[in-house]
């Protein structure tokens, strides 16, 4: 049992720390990449901001299925898809945005940010609703 209080921890200790890249990601975008009229006006914020708020998202993830693959290589796109079909499209939609469109393109545009922001926000979101449930069902079969 203490294994599993462990591993749930690190799993929590994952999500702030996902959640700390997002609330950065947003900083950049506000303080430094200068929205003004619905547009960036410095693009190498916005690309740092992207890149900053995926990594945070994809460590989360990494640290979510590595227990199911045992030692084997963590295939997001593909566990993803195992455990949730709506996570994964979500995780499809965040990953273009916040390394294509915004990471290497630098896009202007605030409302694709946005929806970049917003996607990795809902994950974090339903991984931690997604372990408090496994978590409650473990402790239960006790």
């Amino acid at each position: 049992m203490k294994i599993t209080i462990i591993e749930t921890m690190r799993k929590m200790i994952a999500i702030d720390k996902a959640r700390a890249q997002i609330e950065l990601a947003k900083e950049l975008l506000i303080n430094h990449a200068k929205p003004e009229d619905g547009l960036f006006q410095n693009r190498m914020y916005v690309k740092q901001a992207g890149l900053t708020a995926y990594k945070g998202l994809l460590l989360m993830l990494v640290e979510l299925l590595k227990e199911d693959r045992k030692g084997q290589e963590v295939i997001i796109e593909q566990d993803l898809f195992k455990l949730n079909k709506r996570i994964f499209a979500d995780f499809v939609t965040a990953q273009q945005v916040l390394t294509k469109s915004m990471g290497v393109y630098g896009t202007r545009s605030q409302e694709l940010a946005k929806l970049g922001i917003s996607e990795a926000e809902m994950i974090i979101t339903w991984v931690e609703k997604y372990l408090a449930i496994k978590t409650k069902k473990e402790q239960n079969a006790f």
